[in-house]
């Protein structure tokens, strides 16, 4: 008898990077684009671009092409899991870009002692810090306002107060779909 072994790569888990990743597709709003391209505007590196869009397909949260988002998929994930997966809490008192219920769309609903911020020593604010999924997300943000909104809303998820949340949510599905 033949047997013939298929080798496919072990799915590890998605990684922070993949929600900015996919997000990011999202903010391009059906635009045509090419691997290289994400990489350039999200200054991540073309292979590690590969390898979450492969850990994206495995899990469901892009197609089998992996070209186009599973948005459902994915708003089930942002608000159902993202807080399990990728928890964060605010760390020390930095400058920089604000995140979660500081990023000026949330900021005009609600009011906060603190805010919060991905560190950026350029930054304009001084707040609690929020881990950014990747390193180099403040640099791709200042080139993308939906982009930037859309991460600022996951954060909420993962940071906020419950009515905070479910704007966030709301929002995310009114973007995203």
């Amino acid at each position: 008898m033949l047997y013939i072994y298929v080798t496919m790569r072990k799915h590890n888990g998605m990684r922070p990077q993949d929600i900015a990743i996919l997000l990011k597709i999202v903010a391009l709003n059906g635009q045509i684009w090419q691997m290289s391209g994400l990489s350039h505007a999200l200054f991540i590196s073309l292979s590690e671009i590969s390898e979450s869009l492969n850990r994206s397909r495995i899990a469901g949260l892009i197609d089998y092409n992996k070209k186009n988002v599973n948005k459902l998929s994915l708003l089930e994930f942002l608000e159902y899991g993202v807080k399990y997966v990728f928890p964060q809490e605010p760390g020390a008192m930095v400058r920089g870009i604000p995140t979660a219920h500081s990023h000026p769309f949330m900021k005009k609903l609600f009011a906060s002692e603190n805010d919060y911020v991905w560190p950026d020593r350029n930054g304009d604010t001084l707040g609690l810090m929020i881990e950014p999924f990747y390193a180099k997300q403040v640099e791709a943000v200042k080139q993308d306002e939906l982009y930037y909104k859309l991460l600022a809303l996951v954060d909420v998820i993962r940071v906020g107060r419950s009515r905070e949340v479910k704007y966030a949510v709301e929002e995310l599905k009114r973007v995203i779909k």
